[in-house]
């Protein structure tokens, strides 16, 4: 601790630790220019050092007086910038609400993966006490939902600073003082998000996040595995005064007396325990907030990192003035409660129902539904809580978002559900919304149902119960519209399956298991591919004795690759050659896992633009199938292949 608080003490030693944080984040996955950004911070301003170390002098002496004593929760207004150069750029009120959603359930201890930190860290994961709201009342007192949308022509940003100036395409603050701002955009170079350090400039505070990355576990973005709304909550971490867990150095500290020390940054997401720095037997906290780790795999922030964030909002903290702002006080007479409990019933061919729960003080609802495929929603003004629709698409899927109209405005309006129409044929989904694990649907086992993939993206989990009498598990998907796959999971996170045949060959997966849990299966199309139409049919078997596995108990019939790549030799002994086309000069994360669906070797190999080799050593590992994944950018291209020795 003594060495590190030093370095904060001092901003040329900090900015040295800082220097060598530059090295560590290259070496993961997650890209958070949140260290780097305040480097350039420190080389422009020589001050800027001695204000952290005042701070953190501060942080240090709160934490000695006040300890882990419980506070009154803070709650903190947000507006959030949204600047957009394009139509996916432009994410929805419903997905910032959902991020905002996210945020408080993170802060709050209130996620619904809670559950998945390991049971030694329990004790240790807080309720940081610190909440969000969209601003409901902006600088001048004016009624505000808390949302500003800039068109610009930037084709994206950087950590220059430009997406907060409006000048440079971006979208101006709003005093810190009273508001956290959070920026919403097209961020370049790979990187993720950064965020503003407490003590810097006024007019440079807040957050940044890449648009793909805004969402939650109930409505994920589309930057996988980023996309579930960890971004802006590891972000929010150091706006409020976290650094990286592995305190941006080898084994180093991140000034948190309760978070094991830890040898640099996770990425993906690790097997518990894992081991370093002579932290056994529990090892590394890597579902922490902190560390680079997939967003599914993110649960938790200790006690210890609650402390630091409560500091800032101690009298003569670096963030006090928040307490005292209005922005989440609406003007008097303004808008009322978002409305709640969206869902559509009565489902066919042509024809549905919404309904939703009463707002107290509204007078009237605006109702807006379209195909998913649509643009433009169709807006329905109603004196009820039910609308019924007629004249629907067979075999379509649909949106729908509800909004309240009350004396004073209108309140913002609700996240957006998704359903589908009864296909003609007769193929009935009955199963949706299904889209995330949280939102998963329970299925018998030993029973066939039928779903559908009925767009672009679609996502169906479901979950179901083993019995000690019955834990072997097969699971079957046939009947394929298109090019389906299936994965299988033991709680929402451990993958302990997948199958990934080619075409519309019917897939399968067999875990011959002892472990009695809950398991999730999820079902996808594999670069899009969806029916609007067709049912697909799956089946969850269980079984008190092994399942056989037939032909693959034999041979294992290689899939030919997918995406820019080709694999060889295969089998493979100690190593394997890797033919890559590269889209651009960078690199590649490189994410081996066996059979199980663990991950075995993680790596990260420079990459030029176009046609390249690269050669892969292979730890010790047992013969058996493995998945090579290549995450380039956005894209993740895999391949099977076998070790034998």
């Amino acid at each position: 601790m003594n060495d590190t608080l030093h370095s904060f003490r001092s901003g040329r030693s900090y900015a040295l630790m800082l220097a060598l944080a530059v090295g560590t984040i290259c070496s993961a996955q997650r890209n958070c220019g949140s260290m780097p950004y305040l480097e350039q911070q420190i080389q422009a301003d020589p001050g800027r050092g001695a204000r952290l170390a005042q701070i953190e002098a501060f942080t240090a002496q709160y934490i000695q007086d006040h300890g882990q004593e419980d506070r009154a929760v803070v709650t903190i207004p947000v507006v959030f910038h949204i600047v957009w150069a394009t139509t996916a750029q432009n994410i929805s009120d419903a997905k910032v609400l959902a991020q905002i959603a996210q945020l408080n359930a993170d802060l709050a201890r209130l996620n619904s993966d809670a559950g998945s930190t390991p049971s030694v860290f329990a004790s240790l994961a807080s309720n940081t006490e610190i909440q969000f709201c969209l601003a409901q009342r902006d600088p001048n007192g004016n009624a505000t939902t808390g949302i500003v949308r800039r068109n610009t022509t930037a084709s994206s940003f950087t950590d220059n600073d430009n997406v907060k100036r409006f000048a440079n395409g971006g979208s101006d603050p709003w005093p810190r003082a009273s508001y956290l701002n959070l920026w919403s955009c097209n961020l370049g170079g790979g990187v993720l998000g950064y965020a503003q350090f407490p003590g810097g400039p006024a007019a440079t505070d807040g957050v940044v996040v890449l648009f793909s990355s805004v969402g939650s576990i109930a409505s994920p973005g589309t930057a996988t595995p980023y996309n579930l709304g960890r971004t802006a909550t590891h972000e929010v971490g150091h706006w409020l005064n976290l650094v990286h867990i592995w305190g941006d150095a080898t084994c180093g500290n991140d000034l948190v007396s309760d978070t094991p020390t830890q040898q640099t940054a996770n990425g993906g997401c690790p097997n518990f325990p894992k081991v370093s720095c002579s932290n056994g037997p529990n090892g590394e906290m890597f579902m922490n907030y902190m560390d680079y780790t997939d967003d599914r795999c993110m649960n938790m922030f200790s006690n210890g990192q609650k402390s630091r964030m409560q500091a800032l909002f101690g009298t003569g903290g670096s963030r006090v003035s928040l307490l005292t702002s209005l922005g989440c006080t609406p003007p008097s007479g303004t808008s009322c409660a978002t409305p709640s409990g969206l869902a559509a019933t009565g489902i066919t061919t042509t024809s549905a129902s919404l309904g939703w729960s009463a707002v107290p003080g509204a007078s009237s609802y605006n109702v807006q539904y379209k195909t998913a495929a649509a643009s433009v929603f169709t807006t329905v003004s109603i004196a009820t809580t039910n609308l019924p629709l007629a004249g629907l698409i067979a075999g379509t899927a649909y949106n729908a978002q509800v909004q309240a109209v009350c004396a004073g405005g209108n309140s913002a309006y609700s996240a957006a559900i998704t359903f589908n129409t009864t296909s003609a044929g007769g193929c009935t989904d009955v199963w949706e919304s299904n889209n995330t694990s949280g939102t998963s649907r329970v299925i018998g086992v030993n029973t066939d149902i039928q779903a559908r993939i009925g767009s672009n993206g679609d996502n169906d989990w479901y979950r179901f119960n083993n019995t000690s009498a019955a834990s072997r598990i097969r699971i079957n998907l046939s009947n394929l519209a298109g090019d389906y796959d299936v994965r299988l999971y033991r709680g929402t996170s451990t993958q302990v399956g997948i199958s990934q045949n080619g075409g519309t060959s019917a897939e399968q997966i067999i875990l011959n298991t002892t472990n009695v849990n809950t398991y999730y299966v999820r079902v996808y199309g594999y670069n899009g591919a969806f029916s609007a139409t067709a049912c697909y049919t799956l089946r969850a078997s269980t079984s008190g004795t092994n399942f056989r596995e037939g032909a693959v108990e034999e041979e294992i019939v290689l899939e030919p690759a997918k995406g820019l790549m080709n694999l060889y030799p295969n089998p493979a002994n100690d190593k394997v050659m890797l033919d890559y086309v590269g889209t651009t000069e960078g690199h590649v994360d490189i994410i081996l896992l066996d059979a199980m669906g663990r991950q075995v070797l993680t790596t990260r190999q420079g990459m030029i633009e176009g046609p390249t080799t690269l050669s892969l050593p292979l730890p010790v590992l047992s013969n058996g199938l493995y998945f090579l994944n290549v995450i380039d950018g956005s894209q993740c291209y895999q391949q099977r292949f076998l070790i034998q020795r």
